[in-house]
Order: C-alpha cells, then structure tokens, then sequence
C-alpha cells in the first residue's frame, strides 16, 4: 500500500536511547519523532465509542483505532502515535500482509489505545 493521497498524517513517538537517572537506574531517552503521512484512522469497535469503567468516583474512558499506514513502516509495540492533539499507545503488535499470489502489499495495521479519567 502506498501514501493514501487523502489520508491524515500521524507521528510516531519511540524511545531513544536509554539514559540514567541520579540512582544509575536506566531511564528511557527523549523520544524521536517520525512523520507518517497518508495513513487512514478508524475506529476499532462498530460505534466508535470505546469502553467507559467508573473507577474511584471517575469515569475512564478507553477510546479504541485502528491505524492504517503504508506498507514497510516501522511501527513497533513500545511506540506512541500522535494523532491530531491525542497521544495514542500502540495495543499489542502491528501487523502487515504481503499476497503470497500477487505479491502486492497491504498496510500496516495497527491497534491503538486512548485512556483518559
């Protein structure tokens, strides 16, 4: 899959290199920010609304998408994707297909995870 010429860019938020704290305990470097454009974002579940839990007096809500982006870029389960002003967490693996018929590619895929409250 290629650019989608009307997909919405993402960013992609990764650790860089650990760094110490003042104990000598290894933390996680500032992170490295990577431009993807042309990814398309959809919700994960049919309504697009997530899962509300009450938990101590709050509501929390976790809001589900699922990310397309072109095929080939390197996602990982430790990064975040920044969409529009929301900082997601990738949820699980990304995953990508390649026709074993064809050969032709598909994207990406990826599942992210939005928790506020």
């Amino acid at each position: 899959m290629r650019e989608l010429p009307f997909g919405e860019p993402v960013t992609i938020l990764r650790p860089g290199p650990p760094t110490q704290d003042v104990y000598g305990n290894d933390v996680p470097g500032a992170p490295t920010e990577v431009p993807v454009p042309g990814c398309a974002v959809a919700p994960r579940d049919g309504t697009g609304a997530g899962a509300n839990e009450i938990t101590d007096a709050r509501d929390t809500v976790i809001t589900g998408l699922t990310l397309y982006a072109p095929f080939g870029t390197d996602i990982r389960a430790t990064d975040q994707i920044r969409i529009g002003d929301e900082l997601y967490e990738v949820d699980g693996q990304p995953g990508s297909f390649r026709s074993p018929f064809t050969g032709s590619t598909g994207p990406v895929v990826v599942a992210l995870e939005l928790v506020t409250g």
